[in-house]
């Protein structure tokens, strides 16, 4: 950045031009002199001329200094404009710095936003979900007022089945089962679905969960609601082995008393195929007693339930169809199974757990089924609400089954121990038990 306006400094040609009238005069004041007979009027002449050079040497002295006054401003406005440059790069600087900042940031910001979006999205798909939740919950608060068996009639009387108390069985002990029946049978037909709950569950918090109850009418079958004992924590469980009753060790043989309690409810009504569904510790008791072949037993259900790694009581078990459903996130009951040597008593069993593979394959072998050696789904289900999308991958054991025999393995996608199922699953889950002839 320059200056203009300003000379550098006091040009030559002033200067030069005022030494040279300076040295005119006094050339001239000496010619005078020289001349012949002065008179006194060439005399005052000299004198003037010599005031007029003296004049004009005070005036160059002057003007010399002035010009070195103006060389020292100029000076001093070429560091001020030095400075000034200076500071305006450094300004400069600062200000492509704060701007590189300020983008940096609105990036950060438009990702938020994005990020923002996204979520905004997923919470208006959800509040669907939570506006039947709330729909539904002055119905649940009053479904817990009550005993389990009291709480179960009731919701199954809502829904427009015929309920019956299966009692006295064993003797002394209460809230064990409850029947529904449709309003239509046809004797010798109507199958029976037998429903049991997890660990810790009963039939009333299981039908919260899984509302059967509410299928019976419209898809004609019976339905069998059944509780387990009580451990000393209180919580109720199956016990799906062969060890029961020995000096306290374990629980009552849940065998002998779903067959007996199956046994009553035909004496009831003539059944037909009789089915199984159970949820986690549900899931496997109803393994365990198509290991110990129910009479009448068509298929098995089992979600999030498994069977032992070491199962020696299912050992020449008939073929049933089989319908394995298990999230891939599940925490409680792995889905790739937990096979790591246990750490037991010598006189106990291994407590762990075939994979989800493993159970499909095991009851195909005993229908001779062929597993395809890479399985391709045959279909993708949106069943668990609290993921995005379809995420329920549908597999099925390849040719060679014994005639009808169907095994399948539902994977759920990111599903944990208990999906978000809501009505698609309870439809699917009854088409599939009922569709095994």
């Amino acid at each position: 950045m320059k200056t203009s306006g300003a000379p550098a400094s006091l040009g030559a040609g002033p200067l030069r031009c005022l030494g040279t009238v300076a040295v005119c005069i006094l050339l001239a004041a000496t010619l005078l002199a020289c001349a012949a007979d002065p008179d006194s009027a060439v005399e005052e002449r000299m004198l003037e001329l010599e005031a007029k050079a003296h004049s004009l040497e005070e005036s160059l002295e002057s003007l010399l200094v002035e010009n070195a006054k103006l060389r020292d401003e100029i000076a001093a406005l070429r560091r001020e404009q030095a400075e000034f440059e200076e500071v305006q790069e450094e300004q400069l600087a600062n200000l492509v710095e704060g701007q590189a900042r300020n983008n940096d940031r609105l990036e950060d910001v438009d990702v938020r936003l994005k990020e923002l979006e996204r979520a905004a999205s997923e919470i208006e798909g959800f509040l669907p979900l939570l506006r039947v939740w709330f729909n539904k919950l002055e119905e649940r608060l009053r479904a817990l007022e009550g005993t389990v068996l009291e709480r179960t009639r009731r919701m199954a009387e809502a829904a427009g089945g015929e309920v019956y108390n299966i009692d006295d069985f064993p003797p002394g002990v209460e809230d064990r089962s409850i029947l529904i029946m449709p309003l239509e049978i046809i004797e010798g037909e109507t199958p029976l679905i037998v429903s049991l709950h997890g660990y810790g569950g009963n039939s009333a918090d299981h039908s919260l969960y899984f509302p059967l109850h509410e299928r019976v009418n419209e898809a004609g079958f019976g339905l069998l609601l059944a509780n387990g004992t009580m451990d000393a924590e209180g919580n109720r469980f199956w016990n799906p082995t062969d060890r029961c009753c020995d000096s306290g060790k374990s629980s009552a043989d849940d065998v002998a008393y779903l067959t007996e309690l199956v046994n009553r409810a035909k004496k009831l009504k003539d059944f037909g195929p009789v089915y199984i569904f159970g949820h986690s510790n549900g899931g496997f008791m109803s393994y365990h007693m198509a290991c110990k072949g129910l009479p009448g037993l068509r298929a098995v259900a089992s979600l999030a339930g498994t069977s032992y790694v070491e199962d020696s009581s299912c050992d020449g078990a008939p073929p049933v169809s089989v319908l394995h459903i298990h999230g891939t996130a599940d925490g409680v009951i792995q889905f790739e199974g937990e096979v790591a040597e246990p750490v037991m008593e010598a006189d106990s069993e291994s407590a762990f757990y075939a994979g989800a593979q493993e159970m499909v394959m095991r009851w195909g072998q005993r229908a001779g089924c062929d597993w395809p050696e890479h399985p391709e789904p045959y279909a993708t289900l949106d069943l668990d609400q609290y993921l995005p999308g379809p995420e329920t991958y549908t597999f099925r054991m390849g040719s060679g089954c014994a005639d009808g025999i169907n095994i399948e393995l539902w994977m759920g996608e990111g599903s944990g121990h208990s999906p978000g199922y809501g009505d698609d699953f309870v439809d699917a889950l009854v088409d599939w038990l009922l569709s095994q002839k």
